[in-house]
């Protein structure tokens, strides 16, 4: 390779597919690329999923999983990863066996629970090893509110002291910095809460009304690891994920794809008019 060759920082995800494009690997890649990132991806499970739900999964066997990542390991620079569908025990352990063996960091982990749509991903049986395999890995932990509940098997937070209280929670199980997004409390505004060594920093923005919220969440974690890999800091990393989001929803709120919950729209910032000179 020439030494004046142009280096495009690169992510990687760990997750599943969506084949409706809104969620999983399609809204991790788009997130990426929207965001000057190169983006590499290992498929943990394949779905049959749409805007109105989950009707299938069929999990990658997990050596595979194992056997993509030291592909990828093995060849690219990656410079932040994320992680987002796991299906089963023996992935999740591959997946922490993998970071640790490559040193797959900065790591940021979306612990996927449940799609949008409401359908359930993840087993108890599950979420325990998550908890005790992954997350002490983790850099950034990205829970919605039910999920930073369920982890640390407390009653969904309905303000947010409880938000920084289940967040320092799940620091104390090992994870590095925690962020617990209040996208679905009610309000005119959205408060996410960021929890890392330096304390504690609220993060709000308007609410947006809309049912186009496919994917968000992936979307969210994408967008930090992309920042990341650009070379920002952790909490201006997560800053501009939410701007992001921010940005994708309200741009989205118009769009007609699907016949339920569509997705955001990844692919605004590519739409918009080239400045006039």
């Amino acid at each position: 390779m020439s030494k004046d060759a142009e280096r495009l920082p690169i992510a990687l995800t760990i997750a599943g597919s969506d084949p409706s494009g809104g969620a999983g690997i399609q809204a991790d890649l788009k997130t990426f690329t929207v965001l000057g990132v190169y983006g590499a991806s290992v498929i943990t499970a394949l779905t049959a999923q749409s805007t109105q739900g989950v009707t299938g999964i069929h999990p990658v066997p997990a050596d595979f999983v194992a056997q993509q990542i030291a592909a990828v390991a093995g060849d690219l620079n990656v410079a932040a990863v994320k992680t987002g569908m796991l299906n089963d025990a023996d992935t999740v352990r591959a997946v922490a066996q993998a970071v640790r063996r490559y040193n797959l960091h900065p790591l940021v982990v979306d612990p996927v629970m449940v799609a949008s749509s409401g359908d359930s991903l993840m087993s108890e049986d599950l979420v325990a090893v998550l908890r005790e395999e992954l997350l002490p890995l983790a850099d950034l932990l990205t829970p919605n509110l039910s999920e930073a509940a369920r982890l640390v098997e407390r009653n969904v937070a309905a303000r947010t002291h409880e938000m920084v209280l289940q967040a320092r929670a799940l620091m104390a199980i090992g994870c590095k910095a925690v962020v617990v997004k209040g996208g679905h409390a009610y309000g005119r505004e959205s408060i996410d809460i960021l929890v890392d060594g330096s304390g504690v920093t609220h993060l709000a923005l308007p609410r947006i009304a809309t049912r186009n919220t496919h994917g968000t969440g992936c979307t969210f974690s994408a967008a930090v690891a992309a920042h990341i890999a650009r070379g920002e800091p952790l909490s201006a990393a997560v800053a501009a994920a939410k701007r992001f989001v921010h940005e994708a929803l309200q741009a989205g709120a118009g769009l007609a794809i699907g016949q339920g919950s569509g997705p955001v729209d990844h692919l605004y910032a590519v739409r918009l008019p080239t400045p006039r000179r």
